[in-house]
């Protein structure tokens, strides 16, 4: 009935529609299942799940196409193109002032996971199993970190300098590292509430439905954005899926015509649309067009790709892959369960004057899970965002994204290379002197 063989239109139309209903059951699960609920998964991974379970990769029900893998390269396009236009104004005196230590918390949990598990990967899982590739231990900071968009971009990189697995792999520890940020988180909680820690919550029962099931109520729902343009010129919501549009296939283009005329230099298409992005908002915050552009639209196109990222992402892990380095896996997510723990709680008792269990928490979601789990354990301990953790991390995470451009965009060039040891003790050195800073600025609070 359905021809996937060969890529037309028809197949990205097959595509999407199989992977939108499943993501639609997914939503139904969710508000009915309570378990599920109490979790907190996303309709998108259990999309993605099902999608693995029932597609080519699995038993074969589901007409997916094999182009699966290649949506998640184009979609994550599409979310980093949009986060520069998402991005209010800031200066370096702003973050310095207000959320320097958010800022050396969020960078400190970003190098020591990548330099740490890298390290662990070249002296500890080749010594087992000699024949990994060396960049086996960074699969976890792909996936646990950077998530399902990050383990879709640097898989794609991988795939590009011979290493087809790392998608595969990187998809496998981004999802279980949302059942990490769930269920660890959940458990945190709990042992934090009933000790006293929390600042503004001292059950879980106290959350309102609405977050549980992910229905609002009439009377709580918020606009999901502005209209900026007229309908009788253009349709608001064109306008701006153009312009994050725009922003991809010029990162796009860009990526092809550095490879023409370098051809042993691949720029990963996100990073292109990403430094993309940061020129145009700069012109557009020259000009008046910004004043057109609503960041709240543009952030949710960014939000709706991530959701269809992650259930294609999912679906297209092979699974004869997973079999494979089952023993490797195992072993690689259990050792970055226990560092990201370490790091997580360690320098969030230190680094955190106000709160340092709502802010702890909402790290621990993210730097194994993704943004997404983070809000939701914050949103459970601090239900009216009272402690400010979010608005903090929102300025914080400006001055921090280059640097993770910058680790996604090299990692695998340097792993291939052989320079895969020089670029971990870089994060850990680059730590090392961010912890010094922190010590001098005031930050660092000592152990009494």
């Amino acid at each position: 009935m359905f021809n996937t063989e060969v890529f037309t239109p028809w197949v990205l139309l097959t595509d999407l529609g199989i992977i939108s209903a499943l993501i639609l059951v997914g939503k139904f699960i969710r508000v009915k299942v309570k378990l599920i609920q109490k979790l907190f998964i996303p309709p998108s991974l259990i999309a993605g799940v099902l999608g693995l379970a029932f597609g080519p990769n699995g038993l074969g029900w589901l007409p997916l196409s094999g182009s699966m893998g290649t949506y998640a390269a184009v979609l994550i396009a599409l979310v980093f193109g949009s986060l520069p236009l998402s991005s209010p104004k800031f200066s370096a005196k702003e973050v310095a002032g207000r959320v320097g230590p958010m800022w050396a918390y969020a960078q400190l949990g970003m190098l020591v996971q990548w330099g740490v598990m890298g390290l662990f990967g070249l002296f500890v899982m080749k010594l087992i199993w000699p024949d990994l590739n060396d960049a086996f231990g960074v699969m976890l900071s792909t996936g646990f970190y950077g998530g399902h968009g990050t383990a879709a971009a640097i898989g794609e990189a991988f795939n590009g300098l011979g290493w087809d697995e790392a998608s595969s792999l990187g998809m496998t520890t981004a999802t279980v590292g949302v059942i990490c940020a769930i269920i660890g988180g959940l458990i945190f909680i709990k042992i934090a509430a009933k000790n006293k820690q929390t600042a503004f919550i001292s059950d879980f029962g106290d959350l309102p439905d609405e977050l549980r099931s992910g229905l609002i109520p009439q009377e709580k729902r918020e606009s999901l954005g502005s209209a900026t343009t007229s309908g009788i010129s253009i349709e608001p919501l064109t306008f701006h899926f153009a312009l994050v549009l725009l922003v991809a296939f010029l990162g796009y283009s860009m990526s092809v015509g550095v490879k023409q005329l370098y051809p042993q230099l691949e720029l990963p298409v996100f990073s292109c649309a990403f430094i993309v992005g940061l020129v145009l908002k700069k012109i557009f915050d020259a000009t008046n067009v910004t004043n057109y552009i609503c960041p709240n639209t543009t952030q949710r196109i960014g939000s709706m790709s991530t959701d269809l990222l992650v259930a294609f992402g999912v679906a297209s892990i092979k699974l004869g892959v997973v079999v494979k380095y089952a023993l490797p896996l195992v072993v690689l997510i259990a050792a970055g369960a226990v560092v990201v723990y370490l790091v997580t709680f360690y320098l969030g008792r230190r680094l955190s004057k106000t709160y340092w269990f709502e802010r702890t928490i909402f790290a621990w979601g993210w730097w194994t899970g993704t943004m997404a789990m983070g809000i939701a354990l914050i949103r459970i301990v601090d239900p009216k965002l009272a402690s400010k953790a979010m608005d903090d991390y929102a300025l914080a995470y400006l001055p921090i994204a280059p640097i993770e451009i910058l680790l996604i965009t090299f990692v695998p060039v340097m792993f291939v290379n052989g320079m895969g040891l020089w670029l971990s003790l870089g994060c850990l050195a680059l730590s090392a002197l961010i912890v010094l800073l922190a010590v001098k600025m005031g930050w660092w609070i000592k152990k009494k």
